[in-house]
C-alpha cells in the first residue's frame, strides 16, 4: 500500500515510479479523491464541534425556561446531526474508494532497477558454475523420472487433473531430502528460525502480502472462504501484522517448508509437461522482517543464502536483477536465481528474492518503535525462495543424470538419502 502523504508531497515522483511500471499517471486522480475525503472529514468535524457547543447552550436555555430559544437550538442541533451523518457517510465512502485505488497499484521500483517491460530487460549480476558438457543427449526430467518408474503424471491426472504429479520411491525420498537439507542449512548456518505455519489463511492475510484483491484468480479458495497459501510468505509475513514491535526484535528471520497451491490462471499453454509449473508444489521459503535501514543489506544476504543451496547441490546458476516490468506486485527490488536446465539448454527461475520495503507492512499495519521515540514506523518485509523444492529436484535430475538414466546424488544430499550415491530404477 502506498503512503498518501508521500503522494501529496511527491506527485511527480509517484507518477514517475508508475511510469517505470508502464502504468498511466495516477497522482491527480488520487489527490482529487483525497481532497474530497479530507473535505468531508472537515465538515464532519465542524458539525461535531458545532453540535457539542449547541448542546451546552441548550442546557442553559432549558435552565432559564426560554422555550423559544430551546426549540431554536434543538432544531439547529438536528440540522448539524444530519450534516454529521451525511459527511461521515461520505468520508467513509471516499476513504474506501481511496484505499481500493491505492490497493490496486504495485510497489514503485527502487532506484537502480532497470526499466523494461519484461524479462528481456533483466540484468545478469553474476553467475556460478559451468554447464556440464554431456557425452550423450541429456534427457528431460520428465523422461528421467518416468524411466526410473518414480514419476507418474497419468496417475495424478486420474486423481486430480492436469498439472499434478505423483512421486514414488527414490524421487519421493529425494524431494523430502531436499527440503530437509534446505531447512537444516538455513536454520543451522544462515540464522533463520524454522516455523510451521497454517496452509490456509483469511482474506486479511492475502491482502497484507498483496495477493488480494488483484490476483484472486491465481489462488485456490476453500468452501469456508479461506485461501490455500500460494507460498509460505503469506503466513510468515503476517505474523507481525496489526502490532507495534520493539526495535530490538529485528532483523527477524524465518523459514518454512510448506506445500504451495497456485491456480496458474495466467499460464495456459506454458510448461504444461513436467514439474516446472504445477498447481501443488513444495517450497522452502525465507522471510525477513527488518527496520528500513537494514532491508537493502538483508536482500543481499537473503539472496546469498539461496545461492548457497544451489552451490552445495552443484547446480550452475546465474543471478538476475529483474526489470521494473518483470518484478512482482509488492516488490521494489528483486533478484531471481536461474538454474541451468540441460534439456532446455537455458536457465530457468528457481528462486526469487524481493525487498518489498514498507509496502506490505502498510497493508498489514506492521510497525516498530525505535528506542527512545514515541511515534512508530512501518517495518520493511522481504521474502525469497530458499528454494523451490520441485524445481531443485528436477535440476538435480537433469544436471546429474547418467547415460543409462540413473541420477547421481550430490554429496550434500547423500546423508539425507541414507548414504545413497546413485538413484537407479528398482
Amino acid at each position: 500500500m502506498h503512503d498518501i502523504r508521500f503522494i501529496r508531497d511527491n506527485p511527480e515522483a509517484f507518477d514517475a515510479g508508475l511510469k517505470a511500471r508502464f502504468l498511466a499517471p495516477q497522482s491527480a486522480e488520487i489527490l482529487a479523491l483525497d481532497a474530497k475525503r479530507r473535505e468531508a472529514i472537515t465538515r464532519q468535524q465542524e458539525a461535531e464541534q458545532g453540535r457539542n457547543a449547541l448542546s451546552k447552550q441548550i442546557g442553559q436555555a432549558k435552565a432559564k425556561g426560554d422555550e423559544a430559544e430551546f426549540e431554536r437550538l434543538r432544531g439547529e442541533v438536528d440540522r448539524l446531526k444530519a450534516v454529521l451523518e451525511e459527511a461521515g457517510a461520505e468520508a467513509e465512502k471516499l476513504d474506501e474508494a481511496l484505499n481500493q485505488h491505492l490497493a490496486g497499484l504495485p510497489n514503485l521500483p527502487e532506484l537502480g532497477v532497470p526499466v523494461g517491460e519484461d524479462e528481456d530487460a533483466n540484468e545478469e549480476v553474476r553467475g556460478w558454475g559451468e554447464p556440464r558438457e554431456f557425452s550423450f543427449t541429456p534427457k528431460d526430467h520428465s523422461d528421467l523420472g518416468e524411466g526410473l518408474g518414480m514419476l507418474d503424471f497419468d496417475a495424478a491426472a486420474k486423481i486430480s487433473g492436469a498439472r499434478f504429479s505423483v512421486l514414488k520411491g527414490g524421487l519421493a525420498r529425494l524431494e523430502r531430502a531436499l527440503a530437509q537439507f534446505m531447512l537444516d542449512l538455513h536454520t543451522s548456518e544462515h540464522g533463520y528460525t524454522e516455523v510451521s505455519p497454517p496452509y490456509m489463511v483469511r482474506d486479511e492475510a492475502m491482502f497484507g502480502t498483496g495477493q488480494l484483491p488483484k490476483f484472486a484468480e491465481d489462488l485456490f479458495r476453500t468452501t469456508d472462504d479461506r485461501w490455500l497459501i500460494p507460498t509460505a510468505e503469506v503466513p510468515l509475513t503476517n505474523l507481525v501484522r496489526d502490532a507495534i514491535h520493539d526495535e530490538g526484535l529485528f532483523p527477524l528471520r524465518m523459514t518454512a517448508h510448506t506445500p504451495c497451491f497456485r491456480a496458474e490462471a495466467g499460464s495456459a499453454g506454458r510448461d504444461t509437461r513436467g514439474l516446472i509449473r504445477q498447481h501443488q508444489f513444495h517450497k522452502v521459503e525465507m522471510v525477513s522482517i527488518t527496520t528500513p535501514e537494514q532491508s537493502a543489506d538483508e536482500l543481499d544476504r537473503m539472496t546469498g543464502c539461496a545461492e548457497e543451496v544451489l552451490r552445495r547441490l552443484e547446480l550452475p546458476y546465474r543471478v538476475m536483477l529483474l526489470s521494473s516490468g518483470d518484478m512482482g506486485f509488492g516488490a521494489k527490488r528483486t533478484y531471481d536465481l536461474e538454474v541451468w536446465l540441460p534439456s532446455q539448454n537455458t536457465y530457468r527461475e528457481i528462486s526469487s528474492c524481493s525487498n518489498c520495503g514498507d509496502f506490505q507492512a502498510r497493508r498489514m499495519n506492521a510497525r516498530f518503535r525505535r528506542e527512545g521515540e514515541k511515534k512508530p514506523d512501518f517495518l520493511h518485509t522481504l521474502n525469497g525462495s530458499g528454494v523451490a523444492v520441485g524445481r531443485a529436484m528436477l535440476a538435480v535430475m537433469e544436471n546429474h543424470q547418467n547415460e543409462d538414466g540413473s541420477i547421481n546424488i550430490p554429496k550434500a544430499l547423500q546423508p539425507y538419502m541414507g548414504g545413497l550415491e546413485v538413484l537407479r530404477r528398482d
